[in-house]
């Protein structure tokens, strides 16, 4: 079997074991958050999400250092230099203690000082937010140690581990909630307490199974500081790009906020959950495919890097279609099924998000060749530029009193010519086949979203509104855009390789 069989093998296990993951994850969350609301109380979960969230905006800049602790270990093993790896795994720990010291001096400095004085919270109530705050501090400081671990395991491609350690960590959660039952004592204070433990169990279970499994992940005490300043720098400039992503979304919540009141913000909510989900369902194939044009970019094989950004671009465009068509055509009532009381503007808002997304999603892959480039410094200024349009566009349409909607496409015109940038930036920076990228994935997208979605409009309007229509359109909308995919998205290659994949287990299952 060749090298590139291989990689799909393992790129189609990898996808199947991460979306198990989340479906497991997703329906034991959804259970867990509604039985600690019941357990807490409004007040109680309310004080946990405040104090909590005080916390987790650090989170910014970890999200950054972890983009740059994972590019850099899964380039050193596409690139094959084992001595640099260890140094570059030492390294990425070495700089998340010293990102942890800061963040617990300032938490203990600023944080208690807010919380004691400013934050508007019960006095009887206080002892208990201090608690939270204290036990937030701690899970998030081992969260963010266990990251080096966590990215080792993602760029050793071991998505059976990752997705087993998150049910396993899920579990120990829903464990919690039935203990939290039993407690007579502060429920608050004990649930701050047992997601520590957890996080605790979780960063052991991740350390000790790197430790065994990769040669690097043994600790040397080593200061490189020019590898610390390259990787500092790699995680600044894409600490730029997600601080604009932070002014496109937090940012214009704001401003709507200024401009039409809570009542706006209510909708956008609602609509910024389903479109978290999107993404997490997108993000499972993603991140079984990044590692995989890191390392062939590394490893100097340009021309298996560029077809893995053209499968991450157009697959992952196919699964979104999977859900995007009856989500846009049902709108209202998934809705209606979801929440009790559905606010003005919610089922628009909730539409519009999905627009963003598909606008959006042909870009990400793009995004990670730069970052497998190691030099994101011109991409992010490029970029950063164009995406930054988003917040001063809307704020001056707001003020010339265009409607609350006009956010939402703002951000998908824009992010349009964002994405003509990218591939402009790569194509001059590593020749980046920009003309067969449109050509063989953009278009193929675009036939395969029309021409799958007519069917399931069909079914919508000749059948009356309620659940059989939903079912019958998630019906149709599979068949057709499986149909599709096979014969106008996929090439003749891929299309006999899927054929003889199912063909072959197909015969497997008859012998038995």
């Amino acid at each position: 079997m060749n090298q590139s069989s291989v990689a799909s093998k393992r790129l189609a296990k990898n996808t199947i074991l991460l979306y198990l993951r989340t479906f497991i994850t997703m329906c034991v969350n959804l259970f867990i958050s509604r039985e600690i609301l019941d357990i807490l109380g409004f007040e109680d979960y309310g004080i946990y999400n405040v104090v909590g969230g005080m916390v987790a905006m650090f989170s910014l800049v970890s999200s950054s250092l972890t983009l740059s602790i994972t590019r850099y270990l899964t380039y050193e093993l596409g690139h094959g230099d084992r001595e640099k790896l260890r140094r570059i795994f030492s390294t990425s720990l070495n700089i998340q203690l010293i990102l942890s010291a800061i963040i617990i001096v300032s938490v203990e400095i600023i944080g208690l000082w807010f919380l004691n004085v400013y934050a508007n919270i019960p006095a009887n109530r206080l002892f208990a937010a201090n608690w939270v705050l204290q036990c937030s501090l701690v899970t998030f400081v081992l969260n963010l140690v266990s990251l080096p671990y966590n990215s080792s395991i993602i760029s050793h491609e071991k998505m059976n581990i990752y997705a087993y350690v998150s049910i396993f960590e899920v579990l120990l959660k829903l464990l919690t909630v039935y203990v939290l039952y039993l407690l007579c004592t502060d429920k608050l204070i004990m649930y701050a307490v047992f997601l520590m433990i957890v996080a605790f169990i979780i960063r052991f279970i991740y350390q000790i199974y790197c430790v065994r499994n990769f040669e690097e992940c043994r600790y040397i005490p080593i200061i490189d500081k020019s590898l610390m300043k390259e990787m500092f720098g790699f995680a600044g400039w894409s600490f730029l790009g997600t601080s604009v992503n932070l002014f496109n979304t937090h940012g214009v919540n704001v401003l709507s906020n200024l401009f039409f009141g809570v009542t706006i913000n209510t909708a956008r909510a609602i609509a910024s959950q389903a479109g978290s989900a999107l993404w997490t369902f997108v993000d499972n194939f993603t991140m079984a495919i990044n590692p995989q044009i890191i390392k062939n970019y590394a490893a100097g094989d340009m021309k298996s890097c560029f077809l893995r950004v053209f499968q991450a671009t157009k697959y992952s465009s196919f699964l979104v279609l999977l859900v995007f068509i009856p989500l846009l055509l049902e709108t209202d009532f998934i809705l209606s099924l979801w929440l009790k009381d559905v606010p003005d503007d919610a089922v628009l808002f909730f539409q519009l998000t999905m627009l963003c997304i598909i606008v959006d999603l042909p870009g990400r892959s793009i995004e990670v060749l730069a970052k497998a480039t190691g030099n994101i410094r011109n991409y992010y200024i490029k970029t950063g530029l164009v995406a930054g349009l988003v917040f001063p566009i809307t704020y001056v349409l707001f003020e010339l009193r265009f409607p609350s909607y006009t956010a939402y496409l703002v951000y998908a015109v824009v992010y349009v010519f964002l994405f003509a940038v990218r591939v402009l930036v790569m194509h001059i920076q590593v020749v980046f086949p920009v003309r067969v990228f449109i050509i063989q994935v953009i278009v193929r997208v675009l036939l395969v979203a029309f021409l799958s979605f007519i069917p399931s409009l069909v079914v919508r309007l000749i059948v009356q509104d309620g659940f059989i229509r939903l079912l019958l359109i998630i019906i149709v909308n599979i068949l057709s855009l499986l149909l599709c995919t096979l014969y106008i998205g996929m090439t003749k290659y891929e299309r006999l390789k899927i054929i003889s994949f199912i063909g072959s287990k197909m015969r497997r299952l008859l012998r038995l």
